[in-house]
């Protein structure tokens, strides 16, 4: 199978219609539920809240992309809210100290694109189910930024980084400039996946890994790639909260961000069978999961509370995908992510 003739299987007329079903759904029903809240909650449709919400969302939706590369090409990355917080948070403390910006920031970079090889290395070569890869080592990345490489779980951005406070911290044009990086992410990753060779043979090893390999697509080093691009755009993810926030708060490893990850990209129609999905995807998923999240917040429900009506609607998630995106004999055959 020609990179030529990626574009026409993956665009067939039932694949179109999975996902633009899927998509029109989930934007239906961030209309529905924005309308409702605009009515029912005092101070949701404001300018100042709206764009608050799309500044606190633009991180998700980063984190986002790069989790639907990891998914299309039929895996996933559990490692990646510690793959943005602990390399951030080396980067910000070797520039504090004194090494200079460039140099930190090359060095965290390399240490992403370590964790990223690891989790591909392990998944692509060795076999090991990407759920079971991701998970270790984003429990080992979090345990070796507390106890080792790090001194405090919450480093303060340090004066040294502030050429590159613009990523998240400054307003231009009167828009947030996380809103900005997310957009530019964003038309870059559709590019990235539509319209170079890499990302369609990222979908073709989505859709059958086996075909893929017998018309000679590298299939076990495009496994890796995918992995180091998602966590290179995750510490992008990280400077832009850190520069936001004026910190990184590592604890964050420990929160429900990773789920909140999934949500978007599976919500959005990206199919955990592999092979399905794009940017539209993870800005239509990312919107109703910000609007969920935002209304929640205003109505001042507790944290564990809305744990439990995200994970219902994760379930609702993955039980659309599986309806949408059934698993065939083939499919199963191919192994799970």
């Amino acid at each position: 199978m020609s990179s030529a003739q990626l574009p026409s299987r993956m665009n067939s007329p039932a694949r179109k219609s999975i996902k633009l079903d899927q998509q029109t759904i989930v934007f239906l029903l961030f209309i529905v539920i924005f309308a409702i809240f605009s009515v029912a909650l005092p101070g949701f449709f404001s300018v100042g809240n709206i764009v608050a919400m799309l500044r606190s969302i633009s991180v998700l939706g980063i984190l986002g992309f790069a989790m639907a590369i990891v998914v299309i090409g039929r895996g996933i990355d559990l490692s990646m809210v510690a793959v943005m917080a602990v390399p951030t948070a080396l980067i910000m403390t070797l520039a504090g100290a004194g090494l200079g910006l460039w140099p930190s920031l090359i060095l965290g970079l390399l240490f992403a694109v370590a964790v990223g090889l690891l989790n591909g290395i392990f998944v692509a070569y060795a076999e090991i189910p990407a759920l079971f890869v991701t998970l270790a080592v984003g429990l080992g990345l979090a345990g070796l930024g507390q106890v080792g490489i790090l001194k405090s779980d919450m480093v303060p951005w340090p004066e040294q980084m502030n050429a590159l406070l613009w990523l998240g911290g400054t307003d231009i044009a009167g828009i947030p400039s996380s809103i900005i990086v997310v957009a530019v992410v964003a038309v870059c990753t559709w590019l990235f996946l539509s319209r170079t060779k890499l990302g369609l043979f990222i979908y073709a090893i989505g859709d059958n890994p086996n075909a893929a390999r017998t018309t000679g697509i590298p299939v076990r080093p495009i496994m890796v790639f995918q992995y180091v691009l998602a966590a290179l755009i995750a510490v992008l993810a990280g400077l832009v909260m850190a520069s936001s926030n004026s910190l990184m708060d590592t604890r964050i490893y420990n929160l429900s961000l990773i789920y909140d990850i999934i949500l978007v990209v599976v919500l959005g129609g990206v199919g955990l069978s592999g092979g399905r999905g794009g940017v539209l995807s993870v800005v239509v998923g990312t919107l109703l999961v910000g609007t969920i999240i935002n209304g929640m917040t205003i109505m001042n429900l507790a944290l564990d509370m809305q744990n439990l009506l995200k994970g219902i609607v994760l379930l609702f998630a993955i039980a659309l995908d599986s309806v949408l995106n059934p698993r065939n004999e083939e499919t199963a055959q191919q192994g799970d992510i």
